[in-house]
C-alpha cells in the first residue's frame, strides 16, 4: 500500500476525467451532509460511469423533520446533469434511501436503480457493490435500535464540530469525537464485528475481485484473501470517495475541507492481495 505524503491540490477550475466515481452515505436531507464539499468534488470530477453506493438522500430524518437546503438540491441536479452529458449513473439504494429498493432494476431519466451491482475494471478486473446494510444485524433486526444509534450519531457529529472549533483556537490538531465515539461503540455492543469479513466472504462467492460498499462511514481498504475490501467513507465527515482512472487503478481520496487536518490520499491499486 503506498501512501502519497501530501494530499493532492485541485483547482475547482479544472475538471479532470476518470473513467468511474463511487460515492456513499452522502445522508441529502439531514444538518450533518457536506455538500458543498460534494458539490465542489463533482464540479472537478467527469467520469464515464458514477456509482451511488447507497444512503445518498435520507428517507429517515425526512420523515421526522424536513431539511433540504439548496445545495442538497444542487447536489441533486449536478448529477443529472452528468447523466444529460453521457455519463452512466448506476444508484444502489441503502436502509436511509430503502425506499426506492420497491424500484430495483428500473430506470428513471437515466438513473439506473440496481440491489446490487457489478462492474468490470479497466484492467479485468471483477468488482461487486453493495450498500452493506444486509450484514448489519442491528438494522435488519432490531431497527429501533438502528434509529436510536443514527440519533446518536448526528448528535456526536454536533458535538464534534463544536469540539473542532475549540481545539483550533488553541492550536491543537483535529481529532474527531464522533469517529472516536463510533468506533469505541461498536466495538462495546459488538452489533457489527464481522462486517467486513462478511462482505468480504460474499464477494468471493460472487467471484469478485473487488468488493465495494458504504453503510458504515468508515473508508477503509483491506486485502484478504485475494479479494480487495474498499470502503468509501461518507460525506458526513470523512469526505471521501473512490475514483477508478483510465488504467483501471484505483484511488481512495479525501476531498479538501473534510477536516482541518486532511488525511492522506491511499492509492488502493497498489495494495497486495493476501495470500
Amino acid at each position: 500500500m503506498r501512501f502519497v505524503d501530501e494530499p493532492r491540490l485541485h483547482s475547482v477550475k479544472e475538471t479532470h476525467r476518470v473513467r468511474t466515481i463511487f460515492i456513499s452515505d452522502v445522508h441529502l436531507g439531514t444538518r450533518g451532509c457536506q455538500a458543498d464539499a460534494l458539490l465542489e468534488f463533482l464540479k472537478v470530477y467527469d467520469a464515464e460511469t458514477i456509482f451511488l453506493v447507497g444512503d445518498i438522500v435520507d428517507g429517515w430524518r425526512l420523515k421526522q423533520s424536513w431539511y433540504w437546503p439548496q445545495a442538497h438540491n444542487d447536489v441533486v441536479q449536478k448529477l443529472l446533469r452528468k447523466v444529460r452529458k453521457g455519463a452512466r449513473l448506476v444508484f444502489i439504494p441503502g436502509n436511509h434511501d430503502e425506499c426506492f429498493r420497491d424500484y430495483v432494476g428500473s430506470n428513471f431519466g437515466g438513473v439506473e436503480i440496481e440491489e446490487e451491482a457489478t462492474h468490470i475494471c479497466a484492467d479485468g478486473r471483477k468488482m461487486l457493490l453493495m450498500h452493506g446494510d444486509k450484514f448489519d444485524t442491528v438494522v435488519r433486526n432490531i431497527r429501533w435500535l438502528a434509529l436510536l444509534g443514527d440519533w446518536a450519531y448526528d448528535f456526536a457529529i454536533w458535538l464534534n464540530g463544536h469540539i473542532a472549533r475549540v481545539r483550533r483556537h488553541l492550536g491543537l490538531p483535529y481529532w474527531s469525537f464522533s469517529q472516536w465515539s463510533k468506533d469505541k461503540v461498536k466495538r462495546a455492543v459488538s452489533f457489527i464485528v464481522a462486517f467486513e469479513d462478511a462482505v468480504i466472504a460474499d464477494a468471493k462467492k460472487h467471484g469478485a475481485d473487488i468488493v465495494v460498499c458504504g453503510h458504515i462511514h468508515k473508508p477503509v481498504v483491506r486485502a484478504v484473501d485475494g479479494v480487495t475490501y474498499i470502503n468509501t467513507g461518507d460525506w458526513v465527515e470523512s469526505c471521501s470517495a473512490v475514483l477508478e482512472h483510465d488504467d483501471g487503478r484505483l484511488e481512495l481520496i479525501y476531498w479538501h475541507e473534510a477536516a482541518p487536518a486532511l488525511q492522506p490520499q491511499t492509492d488502493i491499486s497498489k495494495v497486495p492481495q493476501a495470500a
